[in-house]
């Protein structure tokens, strides 16, 4: 199972790469052969980079729906728009597509931020912005997410 750990700030060059933390690229090192896909987020302005291995298991779960469903279709469309297929170079650099830049608002700094199985990929300000607008209510939210699985986390 995949677990990126960290949070990272970075720099996008103009031509839109952004320099792989050495700390991540370690985490990465067993995924880079095998490549990466990179996308919009469903909820919030920024980019999600799937190791290739998340992606089809992902892509798995996809193919299941119903493709004769008005809904499923219109979700698969949006899902996959834009979805890019991208390598971390010998240097250890990203090169993020120009359309998908401008879709997370990227300018210059850059958070690379683990999601447990992916990497969110966020113009700073942006993510700085979105934790302040969490942050009062993650109590609450930590307990209806967490609270509640049945499990003893004790």
């Amino acid at each position: 199972m995949i677990s990126f750990i960290g949070t990272y700030d970075c720099k996008a060059d103009a031509k839109g790469r952004v320099m792989i933390p050495v700390t991540l690229k370690n985490q990465m090192a067993p995924l880079l052969a095998q490549g990466f896909v990179l996308k919009r987020s469903v909820f919030h302005p920024c980019l999600e980079l799937y190791p290739m291995e998340e992606w089809n298991l992902l892509m798995q779960k996809m193919n299941k729906k119903n493709r004769f469903r008005k809904k499923n279709n219109d979700f698969i469309r949006r899902f996959s728009a834009g979805v890019k297929p991208v390598e971390i170079d010998s240097t250890g650099r990203l090169l993020i597509p120009k359309n998908l830049v401008a879709i997370a608002g990227i300018k210059k700094e850059v958070v690379l931020s683990s999601a447990i199985n992916i990497i969110e990929i966020w113009d700073k300000e942006s993510y700085e912005q979105v934790l302040d607008d969490t942050a009062e209510n993650f109590a609450e939210l930590a307990e209806e997410v967490m609270g509640d699985d049945g499990e003893d986390l004790s």
